[in-house]
Formats: C-alpha cells, structure tokens, sequence
C-alpha cells in the first residue's frame, strides 16, 4: 500500500505496529452485542427527561413544577433554583446555563429534568411542567450579528466571562484578521487596489456552507450513580472525560475527585461529545434522589441536544498573474457559532489561519469571525472550521483555472507548498508536505469506465437517482472535480496539549502481560487498538490488556483534532519506554546482562530480554516470575503552540499539519438535478501506517462525511427553528450513495511526532466536498457556491 516507505518500525510480535490486528469491539458491534452508554441498567434505577424550550428566545418568567411532582412514579422534578453550584459551564467560557434562568436562547435549551420509575412517566410528569415565556425576537442573521452595531445582542453586557485573547464586542465571539505582504502596510483597501490593479486575472464569489449534523448513530446517553461518599459515579458516551469531569464537578458543588466517570460505549461521537449534554443533569437527579438515573435522548432530542457544524457565509477574492501565480487573496468567513460559545474561538482560530488553503500567496489579507445567534448552537465537528474555508477557496482555484485556461491540477500545483513553505500565519511547516507529489498522483488514478463501456449501463443501481428509476440516462452528463485541503492536527493556539499513560508489567499466570490504563475515549475510530500495538512493540510481548478509560488516571484530552494515536501515543509509547528502561536496570541487578552491554544493543523481544549480540539473556517470565511488577506512568505533551496575534494574525499556532487531494467522478442527471458519485478517489499522506486496515476506514469514512456535505446534508434552520430534526428528513449517505474509493497512501514522517505518525482522521473530510461538488460544476456549468448542492441548484428553477 505505501508509495513511499520509512524505517521498518514493525514489533516482532504478531500484531504489532504495521499490523491490521482485530478490532476487538469489532465482532461484538457487528453481532449487536457491543454494550452501547443506552444499553446500561442497574436495578431500582429511575430514568431522566428533560423539558426543552419550544422557543429560540424568550424571558421565562415563571416555572411550575406542581402537578409534576403529583404524576405517580415521579421523584424528582428539578430546575435551575435546584442546581447545587455554578449555574453556567462551558467548554471555553462559562456561558451555559445548566437549567435556563432568566432568558432561553434556542429552540430546545433544557429548562427542567425529571425522574420517575419509567420513561413515559417521565414523559407525562415533563408535558405537567407549566413555563410562561414572553417571546422575544431572535437574533439568527450571523452577518447581522457580526457587522451590525444595532443588532439585539444574544448575550447581555457582562453576563458573558471576559477573556483577554478574545474580542467580545457586541455579538462577536471572536474576530481574527490575518495580513501579510502589503496588507501588513498601511491601509489594507489600497492595497487591494493597487493589488488589483497588478493582476492579470481576478475572481471574486459568496460562498455558503449549510449546517451540519453529525449524526452518530447512538444518541446521547449515560448513567449517574450516587456513591456513599457523597460523590457520584458516572457512565457516560463522551469524547473527554477529564474535561466533563472540570465542568460538571462545580455544577455539582463537589470537588473533582468526588465526580468519578468511567466511559461507556460510544456510538459515533465526530466532535459533538465534545460537550456536555445530559452529564450534569444525570448526577444531579442521582443526587437529589439517591438512586442510579439513566437519560437517554431520543433521535429528535438529539438534534437539539449537540452542537453541530458551524454553518458558515464567505467572501473570497483571489488576484493572479497571466501564468497562474497567485498574486493575492481576501477572505472574509463568518461561522454562526449560535446561542452559546462551545469551541467557536478555536474553530474561528483554525478558520483564519488555514482559510487560504496550502498555497504560496504573498499577499493574504482574511477576517474569520464567530458571533453568537439565536440559532441551534455549533462547535466541534469533524474538520473544524478548515472544512468550511476549504469549500470556498477550492472553488476559488477552480474558477481561477477556468479563467486563466489552465488545468485545475496544474494550477494548483504551481501554487503548491512544501516543507520550508510558511502558512499565512507565518508559520513554517517544519515538515514533510509532499503537496504536488500527491496532486499529480490523483491525476493520473485510473478513472472509472465510461458509462457506455459498462456491462449495463441501464443499470439502475448506476444512475442518478439509484434504484428509484427517477431516470434511465437520459440528460446524464459526467464531470471530474478535485479537491485537496490543509488541516492542523492536534490542539492549537497555546493550549497545554498533553495525554497520560500507565502501563503495568508483570507475569500472569506463567506469561508476560502488559496492562495499558489511559483515558483517552475510544469514539469508533480504533484507538483501543492502536494502544495494544504499541505496547507490543516496544515491550514485546503478545499480550495486551486495555484497561476501562476512566478518571483515575491522568487526563488524556479529547478524542478529537486527529490527536489520539499522536498524544496518548505517544504517552503509551513514553510509558512503555520507561517500563524496559526498569526493565534493564532490575535485569542488570539479578545478573542477566554482563556490565559491558548499554542499553543501545538491548530490545525488548518475543517476551525474552535480548542483546543484539549475545542474543536472548532473559525471559520476562523469569525476570518477573516472583510476583515482581512493573509500572510506569508517563505524560506525553506535543511542542509548544502560540495564540495568534490578534491583528496581524501572526504565529506558529498548529502542531502538526496533513493533508488529503480527492479526486471525484460524478455523474448528473442535469433536467431533475440528480447527482450520483462514481468514484471518489484519494491521495493521503499519514506519515507512518499504524494499523493500515484501520486508516483506510478513516480514510473512507472523512470522504462519506464530505460526500453528504457535498449533496445531501443540511441542518435546515429558519427562524431559529430546526425544521427536520430525524434521519427522515436529514439525509446522511448510505452504502448506496457510497461509491468505489480508489486510495494511495504516502509515508512522509513527521520528525516531530511518535513514529512520525501523521493524524489521518481529518484530512478527507476537508477535500472530498469541493472536490465533489466541482464535478458537478464540470458537468454542469453552474457556479455552485452552496454546499450541499441542491437538485434546485443544478436544474435552476425551485423544484
């Protein structure tokens, strides 16, 4: 599979590093019998509910909770009065009300929770709960809210925590300007003109990104047990259990050792996890009652109940000389960060700095602002707000191709970075970035047969439409369209990144067995696995033991941001290494290696400790047969980040960055507006492969997340109102919609990062979108500034 290959790092164990060993949460989540955080159950538990604000604004001037608590098998009706801390929390600011007071500011905040001995009695005590709201009119234009000095503000004067790297000026969140070349001189609208006036070509467009959902599969869940210490035990679906345990702790008014959570079965997470939902809400009931609650949200709930995908309205303009050197570009980017903060500033951060895209452009001048609407609020999702910036300026390059004449490859290609090159932050990238190189690989991929060269080409199941037999081929015009996209990996802007590894050596039963403990969350993506195979490398053994994911270990930060195989690693890997250094040391004491031996001609081998000169010298079954145990417990930080300065926009704010180039054969019925994806080809440097069956389920899964951007998926808001809240109506792609995926991979190391490993999770979610939808620009000749496209879009006329 590697196209380029690096130092052979594979352990001499059988499923080590470089291997494809089984999953083993696999066989159980395709047999259903993979314990889900929905499925858990503890006897006399009661289940929680939550009444939600049918209004996206609105002052709550009186709760009544009276003939809820008369519903039999009732135990608890609660609101914010009964919140026993803090009354707000939040991932960056603490701008979220546990249970809303004073004002709701979306469709669907919590207000009251309710336990009772049944979920539909829960159900009925909740429609008891008597709310008077005196509606108010919601902020949901995110322009509005960013520009205009008169706009409503969302949030009241002071009621918001100030924080000094941020703007906090009427609705905006945040705004981050970047300028360099002659924007960074004087007055940046002369030098757009004298810009301007230098260029040979100039193309200009709006550009417009939808919400969207992440829609995992298992909705948001968990199960609080009150303990005897006045504590609580939770069991919950998150992405951070370290950072849930921050936030709720203060709710609760407990100190943080006394909120004690282990993770449960996660199904799908994509950066919704992120933050809380019904965590709080749960220990709180369990609590109040002393018993165990178990929330459950249902498929509509859930809709409400997590952030979504930042939707986003763009301006780009990119100036170039005659032979297809960019000269200049502005963007300005605007993500609806909706009611309440979540990860907006970050994602605003990314926006910025990456906004541009992976092209040398001397003189960049962007504006990335988040604000506060009453719109369902929005934070992590897969991508995090590289997805959005890249749909713009992608489709910038293709315009400008088009105008300049040029191959929408080659003009990328002359425009391309490389390791040496520097972002528009200024920041280098001290890395390889073998741009070009995989650029002209997905050019020359085999494309797939045309249609009139296949066996059938009547073949519903190949047209537009599919199955439904909306068209037979007539009106079906093919386009190619390409796509390649820069995202940073791992946490940027000067946050203290770090991850925490304990792993335990000792002999079990006659055999060497390796205990690994981190709390890092296993969301889907196989790091589980991941952890196993490094610990038989660098202990070589054969047997590996996962220990839960839970608080009673150091913080191994957020599944997300493609940083878990870097960091927590990386912190497996550190651990492991102090593991065999005590290891050589204890075997140094009982004699096994001779005085004249380092540690450099030692490994870790087959379960025996071995010299690269007088071969094996000691079993760990006999080094630690006498009860002897080994642990170690390490934390693994990456280098040191920057905040961006907040008017030029300068500084090395990422760690690490990767990248993947699509390229998308579609074909279109162009009179109904039908798209049908044939082959979604790409081209993905990874740095080292890990577990090469797993990365090519990444790989796989960002491009399908791409792919319903592309076409299909839309959190559909008006009026502050989610207008198709179920998998009826928002439509997220299936195994028909999924098409062949041709995929090379590259193996350029990070010298930075563990086995030079590169975060592969990301990048295909970036590039498969614009790549797609320039297919359909090819085969249509519409401009197509929205994502998705919708069948309107390409016929021209409402359907």
């Amino acid at each position: 599979m590697p196209a380029t290959t690096v130092t052979d790092l594979t352990s001499t164990t059988r499923d080590g590093i470089g291997a494809s060993p089984p999953r083993p949460d696999g066989t159980l989540k395709v047999t259903g019998e993979f314990a889900y955080s929905s499925d858990m159950w503890m006897e006399d538990m009661l289940w929680g509910a939550t009444l939600r604000s049918p209004h996206p604004h609105a002052e709550i001037l009186s709760i009544d909770i009276t003939e809820a608590l008369k519903v039999p098998g009732v135990e608890a009706v609660l609101t914010h009065e009964d919140v026993p801390g803090t009354k707000r929390y939040g991932l960056e600011f603490e701008d979220q009300p546990v249970l809303a007071y004073g004002k709701v500011r979306y469709k669907g905040e919590p207000v009251a929770i309710v336990a009772a001995d049944h979920p539909e009695t829960a159900r009925r005590a909740m429609e008891r709960i008597r709310v008077d709201y005196r509606v108010l009119e919601p902020v949901t234009d995110p322009r509005r809210a960013a520009m205009d000095p008169h706009c409503p503000l969302v949030h009241e004067p002071g009621t918001v925590p100030d924080h000094p790297e941020y703007n906090q000026r009427g609705n905006r969140l945040r705004h981050q300007p970047i300028r360099t070349g002659d924007f960074a001189q004087g007055d940046p609208d002369t030098a757009l003109e004298a810009l301007r006036a230098r260029a040979d070509v100039v193309v200009a467009d709006e550009y417009e990104v939808g919400m969207q959902d992440q829609a995992f599969l298992g909705p948001e869940s968990g199960m609080a047990v009150p303990a005897e210490d006045g504590g609580v035990d939770l069991y919950v679906a998150t992405q951070w259990i370290h950072v849930d345990q921050r936030q709720i702790a203060p709710a609760l008014a407990l100190p943080q050792d006394k909120v004690r959570i282990t993770l449960a079965g996660v199904g799908g997470a994509f950066g919704a996890r992120e933050d809380l939902s019904m965590q709080i809400h749960a220990c709180m009931l369990a609590l109040h009652t002393g018993k165990p609650v178990k929330i459950v949200y249902n498929r509509e709930e859930s809709f409400y109940g997590h952030v979504h995908r930042h939707p986003a309205k763009m301006r780009y303009e990119h100036g170039a000389l005659a032979d297809g050197t960019l000269l200049y570009a502005t963007a300005e980017v605007i993500v609806d960060g909706g009611a309440y903060a979540s990860a907006t500033p970050a994602v605003v951060g990314v926006a910025s700095s990456l906004g541009l895209g992976p092209y040398e452009i001397p003189h960049a001048r962007v504006d990335a602002y988040g604000v506060y609407t009453n719109n369902p609020p929005c934070g992590a999702m897969r991508g995090f707000g590289a997805v959005q910036a890249c749909f713009a300026y992608e489709s910038q390059m293709d315009r400008l191709a088009q105008a300049l004449g040029m191959h929408p490859v080659d003009l990328r290609i002359k425009n391309s970075m490389s390791q040496g090159s520097r972002i528009i932050t200024g920041q280098e990238v001290d890395m390889p970035l073998p741009m070009a190189e995989m650029l002209a690989r997905a050019k020359d991929l085999p494309l797939p047969p045309a249609r009139d060269a296949l066996p059938d080409p009547a073949d519903l199941r190949t047209l537009p439409g599919g199955v439904a037999g909306t068209t037979h081929g007539e009106g079906v015009v093919r386009g190619i369209g390409y796509g390649v996209g820069l995202k940073n990996l791992c946490f940027s802007e000067g946050f203290d990144d770090y991850s925490t590894a304990r792993v335990r050596l000792e002999v079990v039963n006659g055999e060497p067995v390796a205990l690994v403990h981190t709390a890092a969350a296993e969301v889907g993506q196989g790091l589980v696995t991941v952890k196993g195979q490094i610990a038989r490398t660098e202990l070589g053994v054969e047997k590996v033991v996962i220990a839960p994911s839970d608080t009673s270990v150091g913080s191994a930060g957020s599944s997300s941001a493609s940083r878990q195989t870097y960091m927590t690693g990386g912190a497996v890997r550190t651990a492991c290494l102090a593991v065999r250094e005590e290891l050589y040391t204890l075997a140094r004491e009982r004699g096994h290696i001779p005085a004249t031996l380092d540690d450099e001609d030692l490994s870790l081998t087959g379960g025996k400790v071995v010299s690269r000169t007088l071969g094996a010298l000691v079993s760990l079954t006999d080094l630690l047969g006498d009860g002897t145990v080994v642990e170690q417990t390490r934390e693994y930080h990456h280098r040191p980040t920057e905040m961006l300065d907040p008017t030029l926009g300068q500084g090395s704010s990422h760690t690490q960055f990767g990248m993947c180039v699509h390229r998308a054969v579609v074909d279109v019925d162009v009179e109904l507006g039908l798209v049908k994806v044939i082959a979604l080809d790409a081209v993905q440097d990874v740095g080292k492969i890990m577990h090469p069956l797993q990365l090519i389920g990444q790989i796989q899964g960002g491009s399908t997340q791409g792919l319903g951007l592309a076409l299909m998926e839309e959190v559909q808001v008006g009026d502050g109102q989610i207008r198709n809240p179920s998998f009826t109506d928002y439509l997220i792609p299936t195994i028909l919609d999924t098409p062949p995926m041709r995929i090379e991979v590259l193996e350029h190391p990070d010298p930075h990062s563990p086995y030079g490993v590169r975060g592969a999770g990301e990048p295909p979610t970036l590039s498969s979108t614009p790549a797609i939808v320039a297919a359909v620009r090819d085969a249509t000749g519409k401009a197509l500034t929205h994502a998705p496209v919708r069948p309107e879009d390409i016929v021209g006329i409402p359907l």
